[in-house]
């Protein structure tokens, strides 16, 4: 079984985010694996042991990102692969790009994280399914294989139900918390990756023009969020309190 893990690198949730000149700057910034990606690499690995296979991690970055590839291949993936990202892609362009690359490769799972912790927008993997025109399955907790190997009934997490859905293979599952419990790469881990194929691609070997390649999206402009101030305490009658209230969200607030 061939599984493939759509992961990045992000910032480590516990790092304070600067902003310099309208962009983050990652400079000293501890990056790290998508913590949702971690759930996917170690899905990937449960399944290759079981079924036996190969695990192909690969991602759309800069060089940077190929700590992250790394650590992957510490926990026991088999092979890593880093597209370089062109300029103010987006994730149309990630998608395009990823799908570009799984197209030339046999695989039976594509395995990616819910979102990731930066952007949020949880779009790649649902755009990298339809891209290919296979079935998708989001925010996955529980991902079973059947024995053929050509289906898996994956139960996903659904505003606090769960949902069973089973797919035909090949499919795309983003992992959701609570997957599994990812693996601490091991030192034997981390001496063996350094041994393992590491493949660097550009966007122009996989056959895509610069027209594809043009984001759908523009970012007008990039700020810290305003810093938090005290509350307000509204003294007086119950039918003031609550007239100035409204007045305060609709006016000062601008949330109604």
């Amino acid at each position: 079984m061939n599984v493939i893990v759509l992961m990045k690198q992000t910032f480590d949730t516990e790092e304070k985010i600067r902003i310099r000149d309208g962009s983050i700057d990652e400079e000293d910034a501890k990056l790290v694996m998508n913590p949702y990606d971690e759930y996917a690499v170690e899905e990937a690995l449960k399944l290759r042991d079981n079924h036996g296979g190969q695990v192909t991690v690969v991602s759309v970055g800069t060089e940077r990102s190929s700590e992250a590839l790394r650590t992957a291949l510490a926990m026991g993936a088999d092979e890593a692969v880093l597209i370089a990202e062109p300029a103010d892609a987006d994730e149309a362009v990630l998608s395009k790009l990823l799908a570009a690359f799984l197209k030339g490769r046999p695989f039976d799972i594509v395995l990616g994280g819910h979102f990731s912790v930066d952007r949020g927008s949880g779009q790649v993997a649902i755009r990298v399914a339809e891209l290919l025109d296979i079935p998708h399955v989001g925010a996955v907790t529980r991902l079973a294989v059947d024995s053929s190997g050509k289906s898996a009934v994956a139960v996903r997490d659904s505003e606090g139900d769960e949902v069973t859905i089973e797919a035909a293979l090949p499919a795309c599952f983003t992992a959701q918390q609570g997957l599994n419990e990812p693996r601490y790469p091991t030192l034997p881990g981390i001496m063996k990756a350094k041994k393992k194929p590491f493949s660097r691609i550009s966007p122009a070997s996989l056959g895509l023009s610069e027209e594809l390649l043009a984001p759908y999206t523009e970012r007008s402009a990039l700020a810290p969020p305003p810093p938090r101030q005290a509350g307000r305490l509204i003294e007086g009658e119950v039918a003031f309190q609550a007239s100035e209230l409204v007045r305060a969200l609709r006016e000062e607030a601008k949330l109604i």
